[in-house]
C-alpha cells in the first residue's frame, strides 16, 4: 500500500466491521480476526479503501465490547494481538487501511484501574466517585441506556456511568487519564493502525460540579456533553497523530444538533473527520435531504474538513427497514415506538439502492456498515431470550435495543454454525454466496458503484453543483461531467441528456422512475 496519499481520509470508502458478527472462522458462533483475514479478498473486491473495526479489545461484553478492560490487547474471543498485527499487514498489502475504535468516555468495571479504585481511594479520581445525597445518587443524571447514571459501591460511594453500570466514566480532568490515552494512541499507531474512531467523542468532559440537569432549560454546553474544554483533549491527540507518517486520522462520533458546535471538532488542529448523523437520520424526502447536504457541506467548508456520509451503523435500525416505513428517518428516542412498524421491504430495498448511489456520489468520504452491501433488513423479531443489548434489559424490554442490526452476516446458507444472535430463515436470499453471481443483486450494485467511484477523478473529495430539477428530485454534478440524479418523487422524472454509467434500478427510456438513482456522463 502506498503511503504517499496522506489525505486518504478525505475521500475514502470505509467499511465498518462489527467483529462479533462479521465472519466466524472457528465455528464458535462469534466472529473473529481469523474470519476477517479470510475475507480480506472479499473486501478488496468490494472496493473499499479502509476498514473500521468496532472495539476488538478484551471486554466482559456488558455492552458488546464498548466496555473495554484493556486497551492494548485483543479479546480472546476474537484472537490475539499477534493476529491483529498480521491482519494490519495483510490489509495494507491489499491497499486497505485499518481504523480501530477507541472508547475514551468510559471503560469497564473489569479494567485494572477501576478494580484498584474499589479498594484504593487514591485511584478514584480517575473516575467520578462521589458521596450520595442521603440514600439518593449524587445528582439526577440518567443513563443513556435507561435508568440512573449512578451505581453505589460497597463503601457507600457512587460512581458515574452515562451508559451501562459496567461502563464507569473516566474523569478527564485528571492528567493521568489524558496521558494514558495518548500512550494508547501511540501503541496502536506503532503497530500500523491508520486511524482512530473515537466513540462518544463529545462526552468525555463533564461539568466538575456535577449539577442536576433541568431538561426544560438545558445549559450550553451540556453538563455531560460537548463542553468547551474537550477541544484541548483532541488538540493533544492531533499532535500525537501528526507525529506519525502516512496520514494517521482521527474520526469522531459526534452527535450534535448545532452544526456550528459540530464543526468546532473539525478545526485544523483537532479531528480530521466526524460522522454525519444528520444525514443518517434524515428521512427519505427530497427537500430534507437537499437541506441536509447543503448544511453539511457549509459546516465542513467553514473549517476545511471533508464531509462524511453514512446510512447505517451498529447503533441504528438498518436503512432498508427504515426506508420501507411511513416514517423513514431515524432518532434514537423513537426507536421503541417505531419498532415493528409496518415495513414494505421491497420499497425499502429500492430506496436503499438509490441511497447507495447518492451517498457514493457526494463530496467527501463514505462509510458502509457491514451487511448494507447485501441489502440486509433489521431483524426485529429476535426472541427476548436471545437479546443481549443492555438497552433492552435496562428499559425492561420497552426499547428493543440494537441487536437487530448486529445479527451475523449470511455468507452462505445454511450458516456454517449458529451465531451469537440467530439469523432469520429468510436470509438465505441475502447470502454473499447467492448475490455474488447475481448481476442485479445489492452486492453487485455496490461493487460496480465503488469501482466507478474509484475510477472517476471527480468523485470523492471535491466540489459539486446542483442542477435544476423537478420537486423531490436531487440532481448534481461533479467534476469531469459526472452527474447524479435521484428521484424521490412519486412520478417518473426526465433525465438530462448523457450516457448512463450506472443505475440503481431499471430506467424507463429517458425517464427516471421513483425511488431510483442514476449516474450519468453529461
Amino acid at each position: 500500500m502506498s503511503t504517499a496519499d496522506t489525505r486518504w481520509w478525505r475521500d475514502a470508502a470505509i467499511y465498518q466491521i462489527y467483529p462479533r458478527s462479521f465472519a466466524d472462522h472457528n465455528g464458535d458462533g462469534v466472529g473473529d480476526l481469523a474470519g476477517v483475514r479470510a475475507r480480506l479478498g472479499y473486501l478488496r473486491d468490494l472496493g473499499v479503501d479502509a476498514i473500521w473495526f468496532s472495539p476488538w479489545f478484551p471486554s466482559p461484553m456488558a455492552d458488546a465490547g464498548y466496555d473495554v478492560a484493556d486497551y492494548r490487547d485483543i479479546d480472546p474471543a476474537f484472537g490475539t494481538l499477534d493476529e491483529a498485527t498480521a491482519l494490519i499487514g495483510e490489509a495494507h498489502a491489499l491497499g486497505i487501511r485499518i481504523i480501530i475504535d477507541v472508547v475514551p468516555n468510559h471503560t469497564s468495571v473489569a479494567h485494572a484501574w477501576f478494580q484498584r479504585a474499589l479498594v484504593d481511594p487514591s485511584y478514584r479520581d480517575r473516575f467520578w466517585f462521589r458521596d450520595g445525597r442521603g440514600d439518593l445518587p449524587p445528582n439526577d443524571w440518567g443513563s443513556i441506556f435507561g435508568g440512573p447514571a449512578w451505581t453505589q459501591v460497597a463503601d457507600g460511594q457512587w460512581y458515574l456511568h452515562m451508559f451501562d453500570a459496567g461502563q464507569p466514566d473516566f474523569n478527564w480532568d485528571n492528567p493521568i487519564v489524558r496521558e494514558e490515552f495518548e500512550d494508547i494512541l501511540r501503541f496502536w499507531f506503532d503497530r500500523g493502525v491508520d486511524g482512530i474512531r473515537i466513540d462518544s467523542a463529545a462526552m468525555v468532559a463533564k461539568d466538575p460540579a456535577l449539577p442536576d440537569f433541568d431538561p426544560a432549560s438545558p445549559p450550553d454546553p451540556h453538563p455531560w456533553n460537548d463542553r468547551d474544554e474537550i477541544h484541548d483533549i483532541y488538540r493533544a491527540w492531533r499532535r500525537v497523530a501528526d507525529s506519525y507518517p502516512g496520514g494517521r486520522a482521527l474520526i469522531g462520533e459526534v452527535w450534535l444538533a448545532d452544526p456550528h458546535r459540530f464543526a468546532q471538532y473539525l478545526r485544523p488542529d483537532e479531528l480530521h473527520a466526524a460522522f454525519n448523523f444528520d444525514f443518517l437520520g434524515c428521512p427519505w424526502d427530497g427537500k430534507a435531504l437537499r437541506r441536509c447536504v447543503d448544511e453539511t457541506l457549509d459546516a465542513h467548508a467553514a473549517v476545511g474538513a471533508p464531509a462524511t456520509w453514512v446510512l447505517s451503523n451498529h447503533d441504528v435500525t438498518r436503512h432498508v427497514t427504515r426506508y420501507g416505513r411511513a416514517e423513514t428517518g431515524f432518532e434514537h428516542h423513537l426507536r421503541q415506538t417505531r419498532h415493528l412498524a409496518p415495513t414494505d421491504l421491497a420499497l425499502g430495498t429500492r430506496r436503499a439502492r438509490a441511497a447507495a448511489l447518492l451517498t457514493l456520489a457526494l463530496p467527501g468520504s463514505v462509510y458502509v456498515y457491514q451487511g448494507e452491501e447485501l441489502g440486509l433488513p433489521e431483524v426485529e423479531d429476535l426472541p427476548a431470550a436471545a437479546r443481549q443489548d443492555p438497552i433492552f434489559a435496562r428499559t425492561g424490554g420497552a426499547d428493543p435495543g440494537r441487536d437487530g442490526c448486529r445479527v451475523p452476516l449470511p455468507w452462505s446458507s445454511p450458516p456454517a454454525a449458529p451465531g451469537w444472535l440467530p439469523q432469520p430463515a429468510g436470509w438465505a436470499a441475502y447470502t454473499v454466496e447467492r448475490q455474488s453471481s447475481d448481476p442485479s443483486s445489492m452486492l453487485s450494485l455496490y461493487r460496480r458503484a465503488l469501482a466507478v467511484r474509484r475510477a472517476e477523478p471527480g468523485l470523492g473529495d471535491g466540489p459539486m453543483a446542483w442542477l435544476d430539477a423537478p420537486a423531490d428530485v436531487l440532481a448534481f454534478t461533479r467534476e469531469g461531467g459526472f452527474a447524479c440524479v435521484v428521484n424521490l418523487s412519486q412520478t417518473p422524472a426526465p433525465l438530462p441528456p448523457g450516457t448512463v454509467l450506472l443505475a440503481s434500478g431499471p430506467l424507463d427510456g429517458d425517464l427516471l422512475p421513483p425511488d431510483t438513482s442514476v449516474w450519468l456522463r453529461l
